[in-house]
């Protein structure tokens, strides 16, 4: 599972329609590949280099090329004010689709980009602690379930 990070990606996945909605999360996916960056332009030429010239091509060290999953996480700071508040979400979307991919391997997730956006921001009358266990499981329960549904969506 790779981690999108470019804002190209970001915009064409979540130009997509939502394929499954919570009252705190949306769930995007775009039967696709990340967009490559360009070529650098050469200075100078190959021949031109004590180095000579490389043929081979960059591989991916996660082996995200591989697994052809790539997720992206949208957490804006006006629904989740403090950063450990970020985090902690950031951390149980990757953990969702963790699971999820592990669940059912072959019904799990459908290869492609993934981003999941926070939508709406948790009570903080209700979790007063920015990383509260509490929080925790709130936001791990609901993720588990938009994903899976978002799952039998794209796959059907």
């Amino acid at each position: 599972m790779g981690h999108l990070l470019r804002s190209v990606d970001f915009e064409r996945v979540l130009g997509t329609p939502t394929r499954a909605r919570s009252a705190h999360f949306a769930v995007h996916y775009l039967a696709s590949a990340p967009s490559q960056p360009a070529a650098p332009r050469r200075k100078a030429e190959a021949d031109d280099l004590s180095t000579g010239s490389s043929t081979a091509e960059p591989s991916l060290v996660d082996g995200s090329e591989l697994a052809g999953l790539w997720v992206g996480t949208v957490v804006p700071k006006r629904h989740a004010r403090r950063a450990v508040t970020r985090t902690l979400l950031k951390r149980q979307i990757h953990r969702a689709v963790r699971d999820q991919l592990q669940s059912n391997p072959d019904a799990g997730l459908p290869r492609g980009l993934w981003v999941v956006r926070l939508r709406a921001g948790f009570d903080r009358k209700l979790f007063a602690s920015a990383s509260s266990d509490a929080l925790r499981l709130a936001a791990a329960a609901e993720l588990d379930t938009v994903m899976a549904h978002a799952a039998r969506r794209a796959r059907g």
